[in-house]
């Protein structure tokens, strides 16, 4: 089984750029505080680092 990633949004998205806007909803993030759980692949660890000072991830 692969492993996954518990990712929580914790910081807003106001006043963020259009690129890290769409980061975080391609990521599955709607709300402040929502989490998703994704696969671990590099794409998605590639988004995680592009918007690693608003999310907070966790393995599950």
């Amino acid at each position: 089984m692969s492993k996954q990633l518990q990712i929580t949004l914790k910081r807003s998205l106001i006043g963020r750029p259009e690129s890290q806007r769409v980061t975080v909803r391609t990521l599955g993030l709607r709300k402040l505080n929502s989490t998703v759980v994704q696969n671990d692949t590099a794409s998605i660890r590639g988004m995680i680092n592009q918007v690693s000072h608003l999310v907070e991830v966790k393995e599950v």
